[in-house]
């Protein structure tokens, strides 16, 4: 996945597997999306994105399909897709699925697409990949802060932050991954710089 920093785009890479998921290897794959219902009597398939880039799901073209319980994604062909206003949703057709039945039993199903098949990045895009594991820094005093262990997308991204501090560790903090709040992200220094307003830091 690709965030734009309010500005930001992103594409995640999937979760690190758990004792009961079954997932692809990590530096093959790119995770798109999941699909999440049926749409309609015709096949068509509602997706929930896990990339900024609309063109995955409106494209036609190859994407590659996991179904619970597999390791290996297999290959199917996108027709043509939409997206759903204020549903966050796209909607998506397969060839060879064409009735409810069919579509219903992809519910569940992840969607990928190869890590080579990495678009271009703007200024201010950043890979989620790129940016899990960089040490968030307070930018007035330098102090270490934490490091980036997720990113949230809402309708501002939200880096999730584990603090460092002895008397917070292990908590994590969510920070808007906005420009005015989050000025400097530098990959190559594996670096990021934050300037929280007042309360932000507080943790409950």
């Amino acid at each position: 996945m690709t965030k734009k920093q309010k500005n930001q785009k992103t594409e995640k890479k999937p979760p690190l597997p758990t004792p009961h998921s079954q997932l692809p290897n990590l530096d093959e794959w790119l995770a798109i999306g999941k699909i999440v219902a049926p749409q309609g009597l015709a096949g068509e398939l509602r997706v929930y994105p896990e990339t900024d880039f609309p063109e995955r799901f409106e494209e036609p073209g190859t994407r590659w399909l996991l179904r619970p319980g597999q390791t290996e994604p297999q290959p199917i062909e996108l027709l043509d897709g939409r997206y759903l206003e204020g549903k966050n949703l796209y909607v998506i057709s397969i060839a060879g699925v064409d009735n409810r039945n069919q579509a219903e039993e992809l519910r569940d199903c992840r969607l990928f697409v190869p890590a080579s098949d990495r678009p271009e990045l703007g200024e201010d895009e950043y890979h989620v990949v790129d940016l899990i594991g960089l040490e968030v820094f307070l930018q007035t005093s330098g102090e270490l802060l934490g490091k980036v262990v997720d990113v949230i997308p809402a309708g501002n991204d939200l880096l999730e932050v584990e603090l460092l501090n002895h008397e917070k560790a292990n908590k994590t903090v969510l920070i808007p991954f906005v420009k005015e709040i989050t000025p400097v992200v530098d990959i190559a220094s594996r670096r990021v710089e934050i300037l929280p307003p007042p309360g932000l830091l507080d943790i409950n």
